[in-house]
């Protein structure tokens, strides 16, 4: 199966129905995307697929096929994306196991909504779980990322 990670063509030996989680963990080796749940509920696996951010411990490997992937690897090498930049200007991050996930998700809300109110936040990240509760700072983060994509 031919996969597209990060703007790089992946062949991979793998079940069509393999989840495309373990496909990026173990056999493409980007360990940035957690296993939380196996079940969609906590977000940890969130990554994005053509843009939309979706939950990738349920997603068969062959949903992925001929699209492009991006893992919060591929969300910028450097750190610079908005949202990276917001976070660790914050200082969101607790325990971090949650928040690539995290981060994924509000920067799929970002991309197509340039200024999400707490409501639009609440909503777009509702799937993603933070068992230390920085919610707050998240949110606060959200729209930080806003205000630097618009510079």
């Amino acid at each position: 199966m031919k996969l597209t990670v990060n703007g790089t063509a992946h062949e991979v030996d793998a079940p069509p129905d393999m989840p495309l989680l373990w496909v990026l963990r173990d056999l493409v080796g980007l360990t940035g995307t957690k296993f939380g749940c196996g079940m969609a509920q906590c977000g940890a696996c969130t990554v994005h697929l053509d843009g939309t951010a979706m939950r990738s411990c349920v997603t068969p490997a062959a949903a992925a096929a001929d699209k492009s992937v991006t893992t919060i690897e591929g969300l910028s090498p450097d750190g610079s994306h908005p949202v990276q930049r917001a976070w660790a200007e914050l200082d969101v991050v607790q325990c971090g196991y949650c928040q690539s996930g995290q981060i994924m998700s509000a920067a799929a809300l970002i991309a197509t909504n340039a200024k999400p109110t707490d409501a639009d936040i609440d909503s777009a990240l509702s799937g993603n779980l933070c068992r230390c509760g920085t919610y707050l700072r998240i949110r606060a983060a959200v729209h930080r990322a806003a205000e630097l994509s618009k510079a």
